[in-house]
């Protein structure tokens, strides 16, 4: 039977936007091997418009923080539970738990010990905080696909497989991006003044920095009456959120979208925006940015005593410097962010310099990502029909 007729059957399991995003480009790259692929677990809308059966809504497994997962725990552990039952059940040809790793890590071992073999796809933060976690992943993990260079260095120290297979964003958007194009969609002037705000795409990142950013817009509004803000929500929950929230901001010219992200980052002049996997789509449309993020309190408290690194945000972790300005929860405030956000505007060469870093780490991770997951996919497939072969000659 040649690889293009062999059936393949994946479990998968990606807990929130960032991984329907891999987890759509790693099933359609599989899907020129495996015509006859089959994908299930949990998935969101890109995952199942190329066919992939999500047997929970992803939307359940998007929980931020430390503390407030403790209040969905009960639901959380049952989905589990129905998952690892359902695969051990019907096994899989192989199981990809994509991010989420608190969710997909305990799912892994457990199917990992059933005889299932495992990957997971996005390395947890385990070089910044949590290092014990190395561990677990060593247990449950067959092999880790990482987005970014320096995470394929921690997990070769610590004898996990491994293969660093770039990031698929810096694959689909290009060296260089057209601003014009999104201003004119978006009925915005060539030499207007913009600025996107992104509070995040979970309900908890916008209910504590949705106010935050538009009271840094209107800051910044007081001080420049010609900015114009673009505020796209990540999906309809969000937008109905944003909408109340804007209630109170009447008085600022925010153009509210629903959906298109890509857009508003790319008709921006610069862009507030929570840390998250959003800021490393922001660096690599080559926008000034400033970082901001709030966590309950009680969670901020635990994380900032674990963290092992000195920055949160992608762009300045793959720097391994400080490239943009992070401001974190207390700090976090309309006047500090809107002078951070100001300076931008005030600064064209400290713009220019950050935009040439962000061309150069953009290079750095654009290495066809979706298809080098796939071939990591494949070798780690044909390394355990080997090891049956060897264990069963007849």
């Amino acid at each position: 039977m040649t690889v293009e007729e062999k059936p393949l059957r994946i479990g998968v399991v990606a807990g929130e936007a960032s991984g329907d995003i891999l987890g759509a480009g790693l099933i359609a790259a599989l899907q020129k091997r495996f015509p006859r692929l089959l994908v299930e677990g949990i998935a969101g809308p890109r995952m199942l418009a190329l066919g992939a059966n999500s047997l929970f809504p992803m939307e359940r497994l998007s929980v931020m923080g430390l503390v407030e997962p403790l209040k969905r725990l009960p639901e959380l552990l049952k989905i589990r539970r129905t998952l690892r039952q359902h695969f051990i059940d019907n096994p899989p040809d192989l199981f990809i738990g994509i991010d989420s790793p608190d969710f997909n890590l305990s799912l892994e071992e457990s199917l990992k010990g059933a005889g299932i073999p495992t990957m997971h796809y996005v390395s947890p933060s385990v070089w910044a905080w949590r290092r014990g976690r190395i561990k677990k992943i060593a247990r449950a993990v067959d092999h880790m696909l990482t987005l970014l260079p320096f995470e394929a260095d921690f997990y070769r120290e610590h004898s996990v497989p491994v293969t660093f297979v770039g990031h698929p964003l810096a694959d689909e958007i290009p060296l260089q991006v057209e601003m014009g194009e999104a201003r004119r969609d978006l009925g915005l002037a060539p030499d207007d003044r913009v600025i996107a705000l992104l509070p995040g795409s979970r309900g908890g990142e916008v209910r504590l920095l949705g106010p935050l950013f538009l009271q840094t817009a209107r800051w910044c509004y007081q001080r420049h009456s010609d900015l114009k803000f673009v505020l796209p929500a990540a999906n309809e929950q969000r937008l109905a959120e944003l909408k109340t929230q804007l209630e109170g901001f009447s008085d600022l010219p925010v153009m509210l979208l629903e959906g298109d992200s890509h857009k508003a980052l790319a008709a921006a002049d610069n862009v507030l925006i929570a840390s998250g996997t959003a800021t490393l789509e922001t660096m690599l449309l080559k926008k000034p940015m400033v970082v901001a993020y709030r966590m309950a309190r009680l969670s901020y408290a635990i994380f900032s005593r674990m963290l092992h690194t000195p920055w949160v945000s992608l762009p300045n972790l793959l720097a391994q410097r400080e490239l943009v300005p992070e401001i974190l929860q207390d700090d976090a405030t309309p006047e500090n962010l809107g002078a951070a956000l100001l300076q931008f505007f005030d600064d064209p060469l400290l713009c220019d310099q950050l935009l040439r870093e962000f061309d150069d780490l953009h290079q750095q991770l654009r290495r066809n990502a979706s298809e080098r997951a796939a071939d990591a996919v494949c070798n780690l497939l044909d390394s355990e029909t080997a090891g049956s072969s060897h264990n069963n000659p007849l």
